[in-house]
């Protein structure tokens, strides 16, 4: 690209001139990330840009070269004008060699596509998932249960190292035992450098020349395991339980990874749950429902006595505090919430048809104010 094609280096950067530092390495991380060729393969319009991003990256976040450049514009950092005044030779207007692998490994954590990762470098090892079904009390109290995994462990025959008992491993002699190797091009930019997996050892800076036969060479196996999971009180369907380093075996010294329990829970015959709440239908005769009655309502853990008032409607709901599903997180209970649900008898014979009309008509109007009123209500709508 010559002088007279080239863009300002701050419109490259979508910035305006006197950007502070920080607004300068901000731009440039966000479009180098967005024009790499190994997030663009095959991009030549993202290369093009990639290197046109870098080349203002350069001179902008240098304090000298800014200055020039803000003073002169290209003239003051590109060899192309006054035969090479401030740089010789193709590319002489960067100061040195710089590696593009090491650059993204610290803006971004890491290369793209594999380059600039450290493939022998420590990994956490792999979380797995799993399910357990729990019945609606052992939801509520808590419980221990046993659950098999299929995880990834270091093989017990050769202790992890993929060569065969009596052996080991050697070193890499094309990287030197890095997992890495640095390629060197001359470009637009200068000489730049990058890294990229060695692919005499597949990154692991290892060579085994002698593999374990139960491991294959690889230093793990696949087990299946028991392990004991501890279950809180007050989980619900849904929730997941992270069992620390009870995953897969980490690579290379990384720290095992974890099991995830996610919880699902049996339907209660009777109970309900909302939250820390729970709610069921008792059943009352016509009879209890009209004299009262002393009944056993269910809870959780045993039967409590409840004295049913007289004359208790369908529909009636009562609390009882502190009977509900401990909290979670260990602050008190919920609440339990009993609807009496009024029935209604039937297949009736004659005889107690007969009573229940002259039991009807005993009562007149003195003690079925609610359905008087009502039916006032009703007619007076008719009336209007």
């Amino acid at each position: 690209m010559v002088p007279e094609q080239k863009r300002d280096y701050y419109e490259v950067l979508g910035l305006k001139k006197g950007a502070s530092d920080d607004e300068i390495k901000k731009a440039y991380r966000k479009l180098a990330k967005q024009n790499h060729p190994d997030m663009n393969p095959g991009d030549k319009a993202s290369e093009t840009r990639f290197k046109e991003v870098s080349e203002a990256y350069e001179t902008l976040s240098d304090a000298s070269k800014r200055q020039r450049y803000d003073q002169f514009g290209h003239a003051g950092v590109d060899p192309s004008y006054g035969a090479g005044q401030y740089g010789g030779g193709f590319g002489g207007g960067f100061s040195e060699d710089f590696d593009l692998g090491s650059i993204f490994e610290s803006f971004f954590g890491g290369g793209f596509g594999g380059q600039g990762q450290r493939q022998n470098a420590p990994q956490k090892g792999e979380s797995l998932r799993v399910s357990v079904v729990l019945s609606f009390e052992e939801a509520a109290f808590g419980c221990e249960k046993e659950i098999s995994v299929n995880r990834v462990e270091g093989c017990a025959v050769c202790a992890g190292s993929g060569a065969a008992p009596g052996t080991s491993a050697d070193t890499c002699q094309t990287c030197g035992g890095t997992g890495q190797i640095r390629q060197t091009q001359r470009t637009v930019l200068g000489m730049v450098s990058t890294t990229a997996v060695c692919s005499a050892c597949g990154g692991s800076g290892k060579i085994i020349k002698t593999p374990c036969q139960t491991c294959k060479g690889s230093g793990n196996v696949r087990k299946s395991r028991k392990i004991a999971v501890k279950l809180p009180a007050g989980i619900d369907e849904g929730q997941v339980v992270s069992v620390k380093g009870q995953g897969g075996v980490g690579k290379n010294g990384g720290p095992p990874g974890d099991v995830l329990v996610r919880v699902q829970v049996r339907p209660h015959p009777i109970f309900t749950r909302e939250g820390e709440n729970i709610y069921c239908d008792i059943p009352l005769t016509f009879v209890q429902a009209a004299l009262g009655a002393e009944i056993d309502i269910p809870t959780l853990e045993t039967k409590q006595r409840y004295a049913v008032p007289e004359g208790t409607q369908s529909g009636t709901t009562v609390r009882f505090k502190g009977k509900g599903i401990p909290s979670l997180r260990g602050r008190g209970r919920g609440d339990e919430y009993v609807r009496f649900v009024v029935e209604v008898p039937r297949d009736l014979s004659e005889a107690q048809k007969a009573k229940l009309r002259e039991f009807g008509e005993s009562l007149g109007d003195t003690n079925n104010s609610e359905h008087k009123s009502f039916f006032d209500k009703l007619k007076g709508s008719f009336n209007k």
